[in-house]
């Protein structure tokens, strides 16, 4: 026999939890179904509100709201937005330059063994500032300078001004590098360099080593040396590179990238090679 309960006027639509069965059983109804579809009008009557404010203020709770935007979502077709996919989970490139940078920087202080006179290898330093000297740039256009002086033949001059033009192409090309990308010399360096300038503050990338890597290059290609004498070429701007990590000067990175720009600078003084007769030319233009 049913519950009288469940035969009580005004209860035949059901409550939002219990519903009545036809064996006159209570039943447990879904609490997932929204609250206008499980509620009658005649229950918010009883509870003392009115429909319509219930039903505004359904729709004004977070829960709705939320639940709206899935559905809305899901019903589309679409993924969560672009910017929360990005923020989540960061592009493996971007971790994989960071973790870079991490490794270069432990690396390069790992390895400035020279960079003051109490480090492990401090006897060695005044040995590095001679190599660093070596591969500074006022030498090497002083010296591009007086060799084509004092040439005697209109080869050897060609040779001398195409790697004075070289060497400037190179302080200018380092310079614009230098400025644009900024980045701070290693904490443990001395500023004790030999004719430094505003640029230099900067460490990347090594000028010392473009500079190296070009020349070497250029004195490979263009004087006729013996083998011996090109091994130690190839052993000097090695050393020009490995010192101004070991002094602390640069990065490893810098050091890198700066014989890579090097090896690529040769390349573009090739292109713009100078001819005596080119100079004539542009010489008798000018004057």
């Amino acid at each position: 026999m049913p519950s009288p309960k469940a035969k009580t006027p005004g209860r035949s639509g059901g409550s939002p939890v219990f519903g009545s069965s036809n064996n006159g059983r209570y039943e447990f109804m879904s609490l997932t179904k929204s609250l206008n579809r499980s509620t009658s009008p005649q229950m918010l009557q009883r509870q003392g509100s009115d429909p319509t404010t219930a039903r505004l203020r359904a729709s004004e709770s977070p829960t709705r709201r939320r639940g709206s935007g899935s559905s809305t979502g899901s019903a589309s077709g679409q993924g969560p937005p672009e910017e929360d996919g990005i923020r989540l989970n960061p592009s493996f490139a971007r971790v994989a330059l960071s973790s870079l940078l991490a490794i270069d920087l432990w690396l390069s202080k790992r390895l400035g063994v020279c960079a003051c006179e109490d480090s492990s290898w401090g006897s060695f330093r005044p040995l590095m500032k001679l190599i660093e000297i070596s591969g500074h740039g006022i030498p090497w256009l002083a010296g591009a300078a007086y060799c084509m002086y004092k040439s005697d033949s209109a080869a050897g001059q060609e040779v001398m001004l195409n790697l004075l033009m070289g060497l400037l192409l190179d302080l200018v090309l380092v310079g614009i590098v230098k400025a644009v990308v900024r980045r701070r010399r290693p904490s443990h360096n001395r500023m004790d360099m030999f004719a430094t300038f505003s640029v230099d503050r900067y460490s990347f990338p090594s000028g010392h080593a473009t500079r190296a890597a070009m020349c070497g290059r250029f004195l490979l290609a263009h004087l006729v040396l013996a083998a011996p004498l090109r091994v130690l070429v190839l052993l000097w701007a090695g050393l020009v590179g490995l010192s101004r990590v070991l002094l602390g000067r640069h990065n490893v990175t810098d050091v890198l990238f700066g014989f890579w720009m090097g090896y690529c600078q040769y390349n573009l003084l090739e292109m713009l090679w100078i001819s005596p007769q080119t100079l004539q030319g542009l010489l008798g233009q000018m004057f």
